[in-house]
């Protein structure tokens, strides 16, 4: 276990658990039904296209927290999503993680503070940054299981 991980772990947030594959299918299904759904509803409501995009790395990112047989724990689980996703993806995907977590806090500010709009462009690129990182952890995950297909 990284070191990382074992701070997650040891703050509380992170919890190891027993996995079954129905767990981690149903969130990446999700996720894709999301990244179709954003899509979808940018000429609708961009501000709310932009966080069905987020929340499809959420269930991506929940997955893979699966996968790796961990569960997020406690408060701030969000933040806790994408600190597991930055370390376990690791420097390659820097940027992806890096979006994830902007695109977190603009999705909290628009949940709570629903007056400030996200532009067309932003959420454009958000949702395209939400494709790869779907795609990414499911290569990760049917990578590590080939033996199985997943999705």
């Amino acid at each position: 276990m990284s070191v990382s991980l074992k701070r997650l772990e040891t703050q509380g947030l992170i919890e190891k658990i027993s996995y079954n594959d129905k767990q981690i299918i149903s969130n990446i299904k999700r996720a894709g039904k999301d990244l179709i759904t954003s899509k979808a509803t940018i000429n609708i409501d961009e501000e709310w296209a932009y966080t069905i995009a987020y929340h499809a790395m959420l269930r991506a990112g929940r997955a893979l927290m699966f996968f790796s047989g961990y569960r997020p724990k406690g408060r701030n689980q969000h933040k806790t999503v994408v600190d597991f996703c930055e370390e376990i993806l690791g420097g390659d995907f820097r940027n992806l993680t890096e979006r994830f977590n902007r695109m977190r806090i603009k999705r909290h500010d628009f949940i709570y503070e629903p007056e400030r709009p996200i532009s067309r462009t932003e959420v454009a690129k958000s949702l395209e940054s939400a494709n790869k990182f779907v795609k990414e952890i499911m290569d990760k995950i049917q990578k590590a299981n080939p033996q199985k297909k997943l999705f």
